[in-house]
Formats: structure tokens, C-alpha cells, sequence
């Protein structure tokens, strides 16, 4: 929730990533319901699930060989719509709005398909659950050309369904609920969903995976039947346009209708160990069943929509020869778990299963498949697609067994889709140019947002050949704030799509805000024919000596109203957070870092009504790393409230009431009177906002008033300081000549 505002950064105009399938962000009316003063909406009850004999009949599948679909959910049969269920309210613009909440006892999340979704122009249809996340919106361009739906998963065991509709367009909007899907299982990795599959497996962060990228984010975990979980991969075609062509086992299509799946990429650890949780919102909904086999069991799909740009998806080439390979790669989501990698380093060799011809994995060396790898592609040790998991019995535990259907044998119902152009079809990659020399700087990792402390700072670079000729060597330059740049050089092999890691050391940094830039050119040495690509920047800051801070917010129901800036004292913005997510009342602690001076903390709320009292008990404190409540505030306010304090040496919570200080006037043309209340004093000093003392005088005698001049310090804000009888009080002085 936390961000760093550099001074010296360039403004970004940033947009959130599309909540789902695919979606047009909004925020849905619905979450004000109670501000609003609405009816609460009815509630469609659903049976009760007990899991422990599904899991049983999962076991027990799994034990058999069969890796798919793996069962996450219970489906129940439902028939809810506009004119049987829910309840409509109008607005005061005169917007319709329709609400339904479903509850599953117990479920981990809940998805359901609409098997009527007509939206007229203008409408929206969210979901949300009652932890104040949401999905959507989905408007009639979510589903182009067609009148179903599959909604993905939304965690909780209550989710509701609000449909908005513009009084222009009243009454042409329906939509109806035919199946919902209870999950017996977590299949968002919100609590054990990221353990469930076997401790043998690769994340595909991991250095494993390094070579193996592009095919990593060609996979997709796919929500079948609304109660399933396979896997499946985008293909390349002969014309390597990017039609999304979608390759996943035959078994994982039986009885059921794509039109309804959700196909979610890019559900991966952003870490090697431990495994934490990745994006669950990149998903597309909906596809085209063109082609299916039982032969090899495989089916060719084309999705509905094409995955966005911003999902960096890859197409993968494919290998139609039958030529054996040497190595096999799988590339799966075993168990409905976070995306893995798996390795065989031996030949597979031809075999069959229930009469399909397949690729058999005699032993996995690294890595297995378990239930939910089903159609999972195949690749060969040239990184060329060879065939798809139909099943077997591999697993951590006996790592043996398993058969792909294979992508020779399936060809022929494929060529009409893919094209004709030979056996081997190299990979797509829609971000790659068609430059013959386009070196690239993909990304700088090694430097932190923040150094407390700390004044080195240690860059790795990433460069990627976006070229069609390989990368033999490069040039580089870095800046730290656009100072004299520092030269360097790269050679290696790159092919086409292949990426490196330059790490250039430790580099000391002063104090301050900092942006570091790399910068590539002269490819093989020649001229980079695409130079949007040559640059990235990032920013820091340094504090040594800095202060780790502690900023806590106790929010009430409704974070998403909540938002809070931090400045130092000449006004400037250090950072921001929130806004934070609803009906989720509890501890937000936003840790930062600050050097000596005075800063000013605003909480702000949307609506106007603060974070407390009515809709929950907020309140907010900043505390610094012993503990010491450097300031705080107990939320009751209207749009926003202002808290001051300051940092000098350590952390110093200003005083106030009668053990304060006040200094007069201020603003001041030189000529300050100081007042302590309740103690006496016997030092004052004055310190710029660097922390650098510029006066001090020490009296014999206490004191409870004393006058200052401090007409020969240059105009600006100050930091007046006074100590006595144990006490310490500071106070933020302006001086204006």
C-alpha cells in the first residue's frame, strides 16, 4: 500500500491491472450500500459442503494416475435472475442498481457461471465479497459476441452481485445464475493453496526456471467446469500473429463448455523460497473448443479474447516431427498450486495410456506432476512444444510414470488452425520487434526503496535481445542523478528473446533522494534500431543516519476511503499509502525511513466521516523503533487531520499541553520569545532542517521565558530545541526577514 514520493522522479501516469476476465475497473456502487442507506441485499442460501469424503475421492484419484481435472469445488445448480431474486434500489442520478449475495458455508471463494450475461451500453455488473474486494467491472465488451459468462474465484464464503444500470438503458440489461461453485479447497493461495502441491516442486522464479521464461508465461491454470482446475498453454501459429490458441488435454473438455472457463496466467512466486503469493487477476474468460482427440488426447482452443498486453504473455513454438527427445520440461499448476517447473533429464520414449499415444516420463529428475498439471504442455530440449500431461502416477513420493499426449500424433487435426509451414515452429512473443538489432534493459533489481543506515547500494541489470540476430556484446552507462555517467561492457550469446544479469557492485551513495539510470547502445557494435527499449531508471533514498518509523493506522469498515501522505517540513510529499481495502477493520503498519528535521502526517477520508466511530473504532500513531508514540490521533475528524512531529539524534516526540514548549512570534523576522510550561530550562539550541546546529547558548541559571536573535540565520524553517530539569521540548520555528 506504501509508496515513495521522489521529488526528483518524473510523474507516471500508472493504471491498475484489470481485476478480471477481462474487466474495466470501476468501483462498484454496492460497497456504500449501508452509506446509502439501502435495503441490505437478499441472500441465496446454498447447501453446506463436507470435504473430507471429496478429498477422499480426490486421494484416491490421484492414486489411480489421474492428474485431472483436480477437483477444487462443488457445483450446485442455480436459477437466480432479475425477476426471481435480489432487489432492486434506484439511485438518485436515477441509476438502477440489482443486488444478489450468494453464501456457501465455509467455501474458500466462490465462483458461478452466468448462462445469461446481456449488458446494454452504459451498464456494469461487479462482484464483491465482504472483505471489500471486488471484481469487475464487467460490461457487455467483457464478453463480445456471446451471452455467457464464467466468473472466476473470489475468496470468502459470501460474495454479492451488483448490476448497475443507467436510467437511459432501463430494463434491457439480464443476467441469470445457473451454476455455483463452492471451493472445499483454496485455489488463490490465500492460505494453504500455496502448500497443497508436493515440497519436490520448482517455483518457476527459481534459478531453474531462469532458461525457461518465455514457455512459463505462455502456461495457464484454467477453472473447468467451474469446479476443476487443468492446465494449458498458448500456441504459435505459422503466421505468429498472436490468434490465442490455446493446447490442453482432451480429458479436461469431457461434459463441459470453454465458453464458461476462466483462464488465469501469470500465477506465479514472486520468490524462490519462501513460496508468497502472485497476481490471481490476470485472467481472460471464455474460449472455442475447435479441435479435441482422444487419440492423443488433445484439444486446441482459442480463447475469446486475446490476453492484454500488459500480461506479457508468450506463444510457444511447437515441434511436429516425432523426433525423440533428448530432455522434457513441464511447466504445469500441480494441485491447483502456484505455477511450478519440473524436469526430466533422461529420453522420454513412445508409450500409451487408455489407448492415446503419449510420450512417457520414465522418471522425473526434478520436480513431478500431481492432479491439476492435466494438459500441461510437453517441451523438448529446444524449448519446442512436444505434447500435453494426460496422466499418470508421478509424484513427490514415487517420482514415476506419466505419459503426454503427443503433439505429432495430434497434428494433423491441428495443421488447420496452426498452418502448414513445416514440423518445427519456433515461439512467439508479441513485446518481441522485428529489428535485426534491438538491445534491451529489461529491468535493475539490487536496489531498495529505502536505505536506512545504509549508503551503498548494490545494482544487478537485466538486458534481453529483442533482436532477430544474436547478441554478441553492448555497451552501458549508469548516472546517479544525472551526474557523469560510468562506462561499461557486456559480451556473451544472446539468442533471440534470451536474457543476461550484469551486476555492477557496490556503489556509495550520499545522503538524499537518488535516481540511478542504465542506459544500453551498440549492439554487436552497430546502431540499436529500437532505443525505447535502452533505458530504465530507478529511484531511492538514502538516510544515513536514518530513523525507521512506524506509521500505524487502525482502520474502521471502510479503507477504501482511507488515504494518508507524509511531508516533510517545507511541504514536500516523502510518502503515501492507502487507499486500503473494505470491511476489514484492523492494524495497518506503513514502515519508513526519515532523516533529522520535522514532518507532518495527514490522514485523509473520502467520504468526510474520518475512521471513527460510526462504521468502526479508528484511530493512528506514529511510533519509532524503541516504541516511543511520536505522535498520534484517534480518527475522529471530518475530511482529513494533521499530526506534527520531529526526528533529531533520535527519535523526539514533540511536547505539548503543559510540559510544551511555545515559541512567538512564528513566522519570526529574527526576534523569537521561547516559553516552556510546567519545567525550566537551561539549554536552547537551533538546528537547520539537515540536522546542522547553527546556534546554541547555555544559561546558568532555569528559565521559563527567554529571548532569542536569531536575525543573522538565513530565512527558512528551523528546529528550536530546549532541554532541562530531564525534560526536552522542540518546536518547528519560520524565519522571514
Amino acid at each position: 500500500m506504501i509508496k515513495r514520493l521522489l521529488p526528483l522522479a518524473a510523474a507516471l501516469a500508472c493504471s491498475l491491472p484489470s481485476h478480471a476476465q477481462i474487466s474495466f475497473g470501476g468501483e462498484p456502487i454496492a460497497l456504500k450500500a449501508e452509506k446509502l442507506h439501502l435495503a441490505k441485499a437478499p441472500v441465496a442460501e446454498f447447501p453446506t459442503v463436507d470435504p473430507a469424503p471429496l478429498m477422499a475421492e480426490d486421494a484416491a484419484r490421484s492414486a489411480a494416475g489421474i492428474k485431472g481435472p483436480f477437483r477444487f469445488g462443488v457445483n450446485h445448480p442455480a436459477d437466480l435472475g432479475m425477476e426471481n431474486s435480489g432487489v432492486w434500489s434506484t439511485l438518485a442520478d436515477g441509476t438502477r442498481l440489482w443486488r444478489l449475495q450468494l453464501h456457501c458455508p465455509g467455501a474458500y471463494s466462490i465462483n458461478f457461471v452466468l448462462d445469461q450475461f446481456i449488458l446494454p451500453e452504459g451498464a456494469k455488473l461487479f462482484v464483491h465479497n465482504q472483505a471489500g474486494q471486488w471484481l469487475g467491472a464487467f460490461t457487455r465488451e467483457s464478453a463480445p459476441g456471446r451471452t455467457v459468462l464464467g466468473v472466476t474465484q473470489l475468496a470468502g464464503d459470501r460474495v454479492t452481485l451488483s448490476y448497475e444500470e443507467p436510467a437511459n438503458v432501463t430494463g434491457q440489461g439480464h443476467v441469470h445464475i445457473s451454476q455455483v461453485t463452492h471451493a472445499y479447497r483454496d485455489v488463490l493461495g490465500l492460505t494453504k493453496g500455496l502448500h497443497d502441491s508436493g515440497s519436490c516442486n520448482n517455483n518457476t522464479i527459481c534459478p531453474e526456471g531462469d532458461p525457461w521464461q518465455n514457455e512459463i508465461s505462455a502456461v495457464a491454470m484454467i477453472t473447468v467446469g467451474g469446479s476443476g482446475i487443468c492446465t494449458g498453454t498458448l500456441l504459435n501459429n505459422c503466421a505468429s500473429d498472436g490468434t490465442p490458441y490455446f493446447l490442453t488435454a482432451n480429458h479436461c473438455t469431457q461434459g463441459e463448455n470453454p465458453a464458461t472457463w476462466s483462464f488465469r496466467f501469470n500465477w506465479e512466486s514472486p520468490t524462490c523460497t519462501p513460496t508468497t503469493n502472485g497476481p490471481t487477476n490476470q485472467t481472460v474468460s471464455g474460449a472455442t473448443l475447435l479441435v479435441n482427440s482422444a487419440g492423443s488426447d488433445v484439444a486446441l482452443l482459442q480463447l475469446d479474447d486475446t490476453p492484454p498486453a500488459s500480461y506479457a504473455v508468450y506463444y510457444s513454438g511447437w515441434d511436429a516431427s516425432g523426433t525423440a527427445p533428448t530432455s522434457q520440461t513441464v511447466i504445469h499448476h500441480p494441485s491447483g498450486d502456484i505455477k511450478k517447473i519440473s524436469f526430466d533429464n533422461d529420453p522420454a520414449v513412445p508409450g500409451t495410456m487408455s489407448g492415446a499415444q503419449c510420450w512417457h516420463i520414465l522418471a522425473w529428475d526434478d520436480g513431478t506432476t500431481e492432479p491439476g498439471s492435466s494438459g500441461s504442455g510437453l517441451w523438448n530440449q529446444d524449448h519446442h512444444l512436444i505434447g500435453q500431461l494426460f496422466g499418470g502416477q508421478a509424484s513427490c513420493n514415487n517420482n514415476v510414470n506419466d505419459y503426454f499426449g503427443r503433439f505429432d500424433v495430434s497434428f494433423p487435426l491441428l495443421s488447420q488452425w496452426l498452418g502448414g509451414c513445416g514440423e518445427v515452429v519456433d515461439g512467439y512473443d508479441p513485446n518481441m520487434g522485428q529489428f535485426a538489432l534491438d538491445a534491451s534493459v529489461m529491468s535493475i533489481s539490487g536496489i531498495d526503496a529505502d536505505y536506512c543506515n545504509s549508503d551503498v547500494i548494490s545494482p544487478v541489470v537485466t538486458i534481453k535481445n529483442f533482436g532477430s540476430t544474436t547478441l554478441t556484446s553492448l555497451a552501458y552507462n549508469y548516472t546517479i542523478d544525472g551526474g557523469a555517467p560510468v562506462a561499461g561492457s557486456w559480451s556473451g550469446s544472446l539468442a533471440t528473446g534470451a536474457s543476461a544479469q550484469i551486476s555492477l557492485g557496490g556503489i556509495t551513495v550520499g545522503n538524499g533522494d537518488h535516481s540511478f539510470t542504465v542506459t544500453s547502445s551498440s549492439p554487436n557494435g552497430g546502431t540499436d534500431e529500437h532505443t525505447a527499449n535502452d533505458a530504465k531508471t530507478s529511484t531511492f533514498s538514502v538516510f544515513n543516519p536514518g530513523f525507521p518509523v512506524d506509521i500505524n493506522i487502525t482502520l474502521d469498515n471502510y479503507g477504501s476511503e482511507t488515504t494518508w501522505t507524509l511531508a516533510d517540513s517545507a511541504g514536500a510529499q516523502l510518502y503515501s499509502g492507502g487507499p486500503y481495502e473494505d470491511f476489514s477493520p484492523g492494524l495497518i503498519t506503513e514502515p519508513v525511513c526519515l532523516g533529522t528535521g520535522c514532518y507532518v502526517l495527514t490522514l485523509a477520508d473520502e467520504y468526510g466521516d474520518g475512521i471513527c466511530c460510526n462504521y468502526g473504532q479508528g484511530d493512528f500513531e506514529v511510533v519509532d523503533a524503541q516504541g516511543t508514540v511520536l505522535a498520534d490521533g484517534n480518527g475522529q475528524f471530518t475530511d482529513n487531520t494533521s499530526v506534527t512531529f520531529c526526528l533529531l539524534g533520535a527519535a523526539i516526540a514533540e511536547a505539548t499541553g503543559t510540559q510544551g514548549m511555545t515559541a512567538f512570534p512564528n513566522p519570526s523576522n529574527g526576534k523569537v520569545d521561547v516559553a516552556v510550561a510546567g519545567w525550566r530550562a537551561n539549554l536552547v539550541q537551533v538546528r537547520d532542517m539537515t540536522g546542522r546546529l547553527v546556534f546554541s547558548e547555555q544559561s546558568p541559571a532555569p528559565w521559563q521565558r527567554r529571548t532569542l536573535d536569531l536575525g543573522h540565520l538565513a530565512e527558512g524553517s528551523y528546529l528550536l530545541v530546549a532541554e532541562g530539569e530531564g525534560q526536552r521540548a522542540l518546536q518547528q520555528v519560520i524565519l522571514q526577514h
